[in-house]
């Protein structure tokens, strides 16, 4: 995987529990497919998060670009409903948001 430098405007939250019986299946999906087709997209993973305590889903993974025009044209994309339907396939509790971009964890 390549390193790229941006200047971060916006990010996409992800928040959500695996199903404890996908684990395995889960990460290869998450690095085999989900963050290469979003990096397709001049969005980059920036943080991946596992939340021990609290009443919090146990992972959050932040995802951050320059353009908000790089989220539209993700999400109005024909792979956007395979590649979300698919990561909700192995979790609960699932959550995503967009936001301007602060440089801090995001609760």
């Amino acid at each position: 995987m390549r390193s790229t430098t941006i200047r971060p405007q916006y990010a996409i939250i992800f928040r959500y529990d695996v199903r404890p019986e996908t684990q395995e299946t889960y990460f290869r999906y998450m690095i085999g497919d989900f963050t290469p087709a979003l990096q397709e997209h001049e969005i980059y993973m920036q943080d991946a998060w596992h939340v021990m305590w609290g009443h919090y889903p146990e992972r959050q993974i932040e995802y951050v670009t320059e353009r908000f025009e790089c989220i539209r044209r993700l999400l109005h994309s024909p792979e956007w409903a395979r590649l979300e339907g698919r990561l909700r396939s192995f979790t609960t509790h699932y959550s995503m948001h967009i936001q301007r971009y602060t440089g801090a964890f995001k609760v």
